[in-house]
């Protein structure tokens, strides 16, 4: 798993000062090591409220709610500083509306979960894709893929996993079958038996290239420096599948994916076989509108897609790429400018993004 290295530093209050300093910042980092209370209007806040700034001197610091309580102070209406933190407050109301999402039959209309966590349709939407990053749509509909998969697995039939899974019709299900699946579904039954893959690899730059293709495109760019090691990491990603070499044809498609790791500008000409959660694939096409010689951050990336929040899973997504370069990975780095993990190597990474700045100059 990659590890995203931008955190801030913890937050130092050395004195009352610095708190006032934090307070006029509004500052959410101060929530939970201190509290203020006003004189003038007898309440006390979190350092984040967004209420009107007090005068100084009306001022007072609290280490707790209870000793501002004690001190003779009422909560804020607004920040609620007695009551849990907003983003837990949030968290929380996602997973209920998670839950009640997973165990409805059918899957529960917007207003419904706004209403059952005492929130707006919009202000609900626009909370749970910051918190788990897909929409309640988008988690409804992984949520009865899994589930697919799971009663492909198990039930005597493809009929009744298609309605033990909650679709009220075959036709529904096998219009979305290849998405959810990535094969057709009695494929899937077989564990992907018979899927043919056909792969090679070779040499470049970087190492050795294996890349693999189905009867769609391109599913599987791997760098590595053993060539055995990258055919047992395709073997892992398709364990059933029928592995056959690529014949003359193919070898021209790899040079084809050869030639786009040397010069990236050329671009690749060749269909994709993209498979991930409908998260992986907003992550994935925002990597894929970076330009050759520019980078991104991971927080840039989790902006992009309209979910801010979503930092560490924008590099989680990056971490579980397989089509190396095809999905830049390696055009996102951290906050700094410094390079993380990658899943192919940080001196990979770094060749890469010298490469490209040497043909964007």
């Amino acid at each position: 798993m990659m590890t995203v290295a931008n955190d801030p530093s913890p937050l130092r209050l050395a004195g009352d000062e610095d708190k006032w300093q934090a307070l006029l910042r509004r500052d959410p980092a101060a929530d939970g090591l201190f509290y203020f209370s006003v004189r003038t209007t007898g309440v006390y806040c979190r350092p984040s409220c967004a209420a009107r700034q007090p005068k100084r001197e009306n001022v007072a610091f609290h280490d707790t709610p209870a000793d501002a309580e004690k001190a003779g102070f009422r909560p804020c209406k607004r920040c609620r500083p007695n009551e849990a933190p907003r983003a837990e407050r949030q968290a929380d109301a996602v997973a209920r509306a998670c839950r009640m999402i997973e165990e409805a039959e059918d899957a529960p209309a917007l207003d419904a979960l706004a209403s059952a966590v005492g929130m707006s349709r919009f202000h609900f939407h626009r909370v749970f894709k910051a918190v788990t990053g897909v929409t309640p749509k988008a988690y409804a509909a992984a949520h009865r893929a899994r589930k697919v998969r799971e009663e492909l697995t198990r039930s005597p039939t493809v009929t009744d996993a298609i309605y033990g899974a909650g679709f009220n019709s075959s036709g529904r299900f096998y219009a979305t079958a290849g998405k959810v699946l990535g094969m057709a579904p009695t494929e899937f039954r077989a564990g992907g038996t018979g899927a043919a893959i056909r792969f090679a690899v070779g040499e470049c730059s970087l190492g050795s290239i294996l890349v693999a293709a189905s009867g769609k495109g391109v599913c599987a760019i791997l760098l590595g420096d053993d060539p055995d090691a990258l055919v047992r990491d395709l073997q892992d990603r398709f364990p059933k599948a029928a592995l056959t070499g690529g014949d003359a044809g193919f070898e021209d498609w790899v040079a084809r994916v050869v030639g786009f790791v040397e010069a990236p500008r050329l671009g690749l000409d060749l269909p994709l076989d993209v498979r991930g959660t409908a998260f992986q694939q907003r992550v994935w096409q925002a990597l894929s509108e970076i330009p050759p010689g520019s980078t991104a951050s991971y927080s840039e990336i989790a902006e992009r897609i309209g979910s801010p929040k979503a930092v560490r899973a924008v590099a989680q997504a990056c971490s579980a790429n397989a089509l190396a370069v095809a999905i830049p990975c390696h055009r996102v780095v951290r906050t700094d400018g410094g390079l993380s993990g990658y899943r192919w190597g940080v001196e990979r990474k770094r060749a890469l993004l010298n490469r490209e700045a040497g043909e964007a100059a």
